[in-house]
């Protein structure tokens, strides 16, 4: 079987790694990587070829013969319009935000599968991209905001004087912002968390951090371990408390996101101006939308000495280890697929984290909750 890895377009990574092509390779698979696709990851060409990899000239000769195509991001329609009848194609594609993405995929012929809906099971845990990725937008939510801090995160004894630590509030304890708890108390900071999920204080407690969070009777998390929306009454008693506590700090991380939704705002205009001047917030969810009101998507901007840092693809800033993260995420998808007596994958189309993911196949979209819905979202 024949894999291609092309370059992804305004995205730093890659979905190979060396480690990858020399696991694909003792596979008994061929592996084609396009020029220059792990560049901006710091992988070259060079390091690709010394683990099997093929290394072609042109995006088209790459994919024409490809079966399977990897990559991060749901291909682009020259892309697809280059792979043959059949070939599988395995990336991140927010099938509910351009449902005439997927039909054109399903038209071509592809058999497309959103890595970013594996279900959350415990075999699957390996092949998670969506947690790979949100475990270093955490880390690098933290970095990003001490680089635009203009105060030190640990509390400091000197000869002139004591400083005081940085308040951290992390709001979603989910992967990205456990993380983000955690990166944040190394750096010596003061740091506490909310979630609507009640069995998240325990993981915040364990990592140090003080939980916010309203009384409430309601189940915050959906069957698969995401995180549900809340009634209103819940959203406006929870947004009082963190009105007040918000207030206190110099730095805010929001990574408040629900599937296939718009991110739901968190910090209103009002929230900002409570907070001192020279405070940070680092909003994750600024692809879709934001959690900060007044966060502009890919832009760091200030209003009122207040600094809102709304980076997309935050993971992509730490573009080496996500590519190598994301890369193992997909070899592990396809390996519990592959039949080494045939020598290829053998789909079991039974299979959850197969059912789970599975966009198109035999001209068709295939995915039930995309397949019900109409028009694009």
């Amino acid at each position: 079987m024949k894999i291609a890895v092309p370059a992804e377009k305004n995205d730093p990574r890659v979905a190979a790694s060396p480690e990858s092509v020399a696991k694909f390779v003792e596979l008994g698979m061929e592996v084609a990587v396009l020029k220059g696709a792990g560049k901006n990851a710091g992988i070259t060409d060079e390091a690709f070829r010394g683990a099997g990899a093929v290394i072609a000239s042109s995006a088209k000769s790459l994919l024409k013969d490809a079966d399977i195509v990897l990559k991060l991001n749901r291909p682009l329609p020259d892309e697809i319009a280059a792979m043959k009848k059949g070939a599988m194609v395995m990336a991140v594609m927010n099938p509910f935000d351009d449902k005439k993405a997927v039909e054109a995929m399903a038209k071509a012929g592809l058999v497309a599968f959103a890595m970013e809906l594996m279900p959350r099971i415990t075999r699957a845990q390996s092949m998670d991209v969506l947690s790979s990725q949100s475990n270093l937008a955490g880390y690098r939510a933290v970095i990003d905001a001490a680089g635009e801090y203009a105060s030190a995160f640990p509390m400091m004894m000197t000869a002139a004087g004591t400083i005081a630590p940085a308040r951290v509030f992390v709001m979603g304890a989910g992967v990205a912002g456990l993380q983000a708890i955690a990166t944040a108390k190394r750096l010596g900071a003061i740091v506490s968390a909310t979630d609507v999920r009640r069995a998240a204080e325990e993981q915040v407690a364990s990592l140090g951090g003080k939980f916010i969070m309203v009384e409430s009777d309601e189940e915050g998390e959906t069957a698969g371990g995401y995180a549900r929306e809340m009634s209103e009454d819940f959203k406006k008693r929870q947004a009082e408390l963190v009105a007040g506590h918000i207030a206190r700090q110099d730095v805010v991380i929001t990574t408040a996101l629900i599937p296939g939704r718009p991110a739901p705002k968190l910090i209103t205009k009002a929230m900002v101006e409570s907070m001192k001047p020279g405070s940070v917030i680092v909003d994750l969810a600024a692809e879709r939308g934001g959690n900060c009101e007044l966060a502009k998507p890919g832009k760091v901007t200030v209003h009122k000495g207040v600094k809102i840092i709304a980076y997309t693809n935050v993971a992509g800033r730490v573009a080496a280890d996500a590519s190598q993260l994301f890369a193992r995420n997909l070899y592990n998808f396809i390996a519990s697929q592959f039949d080494k007596d045939k020598g290829g994958l053998a789909i079991d189309w039974e299979d959850e984290i197969i059912t789970g993911t599975a966009l198109t196949k035999d001209g068709e979209i295939i995915l039930p909750a995309l397949k019900d819905s109409e028009g694009s979202a």
